[in-house]
C-alpha cells in the first residue's frame, strides 16, 4: 500500500475513534435513563449497531465471493474472508451484549428464542467458514468452496434479521423508524444509535484494509514456500 493509502487509513481510524468516543460520551451522558429498562438499555447502543456492522459485512463478503465465482480473481476472495473474520467478531460482541442485557432485564442469559438461535446458527455457520479455508490447502480450491459456502450463509444472516417479525417470541419487537412496526424509540436516542453504527462501521472498514494486507501477504508467503518444495 502506498503512504497515501496509509495516511489515510490512519486518517480513517482516528475519525473512527473519536467519533466512537464522542458517541460513548453520549450514550453514558448525554441520554437520560429509559423509564422502563433504567440504565441497562444503553448496552443497546452497542449491540444493535454491532449486528448492522456484522450483517453489511457478511453481506459485503458474499457480494465479493459471487465476484470471485464470475471472475476468478483472488482480490475477491481476499475481502470475503477478511469481511467475514470482522463480521464474525461483531457477531460474538452482538450475542455478548444481548446476554449481559438478557441476565438484567430477563433474569437468565440466554434462552432459545427464534431470533437468538439463529443469530448463534449464524455465528457458527461463518466459524465454520474460516475453519474451512484453514482446511483446504489449495488456494483456488479453498478460494472456490469458501465462496459457495459464504453465499449460501448469507441465508441465515437474512433469517436472523427477520426472526422477530415471522415469529414473535420473547425477543423485544422493532424499535427504529425504518422498521415496520417500529418506530417507538426517542428520536434522540435513534440518532446515536445510526451514528454508533456509521462510527463502527469506519472501523470495520479499516479493520477489512488492515486483513486483507494481511492475507495478501499470507497468499504471497504461501506462494513462495509452494515454489521453494517444488524445487
Amino acid at each position: 500500500m502506498t503512504n497515501m493509502g496509509n495516511n489515510i487509513l490512519y486518517v480513517m481510524g482516528i475519525v473512527a475513534g473519536l467519533w466512537l468516543a464522542r458517541n460513548v460520551h453520549e450514550i453514558f451522558l448525554g441520554l437520560p435513563d429509559e423509564a422502563a429498562q433504567g440504565a441497562i438499555y444503553r448496552i443497546l447502543f452497542f449491540h444493535l449497531p454491532s449486528w448492522f456492522t456484522c450483517f453489511t459485512a457478511f453481506l459485503l463478503a458474499g457480494v465479493s465471493s459471487i465476484l470471485y465465482l464470475t471472475k476468478k480473481n483472488l482480490v475477491y476472495d481476499t475481502f470475503a474472508v477478511s469481511a467475514v473474520e470482522v463480521g464474525t467478531v461483531f457477531t460474538v460482541v452482538g450475542l455478548t451484549t444481548g446476554s449481559i442485557w438478557a441476565r438484567i432485564i430477563w433474569g437468565i442469559w440466554w434462552t432459545w428464542d427464534p431470533r437468538l438461535t439463529w443469530a448463534l446458527i449464524t455465528c457458527i455457520i461463518y466459524a465454520g467458514y474460516l475453519m474451512l479455508r484453514r482446511a483446504i490447502d489449495d488456494p483456488t480450491a479453498r478460494a472456490k468452496n469458501s465462496a459457495v459456502l459464504c453465499i449460501f450463509a448469507f441465508a441465515s444472516v437474512v433469517i436472523t434479521y427477520k426472526a422477530i417479525d415471522w415469529w414473535r417470541t420473547q425477543h423485544p419487537g422493532a424499535v427504529l423508524s425504518f422498521r415496520t412496526g417500529g418506530g417507538r424509540m426517542d428520536p434522540a436516542m435513534e440518532s446515536i444509535l445510526y451514528q454508533n453504527f456509521f462510527a463502527l462501521l469506519l472501523l470495520t472498514s479499516v479493520l477489512v484494509v488492515l486483513r486483507m494486507r494481511q492475507e495478501a501477504m499470507s497468499r504471497e508467503i504461501e506462494g513462495l514456500r509452494r515454489h521453494a518444495h517444488a524445487l
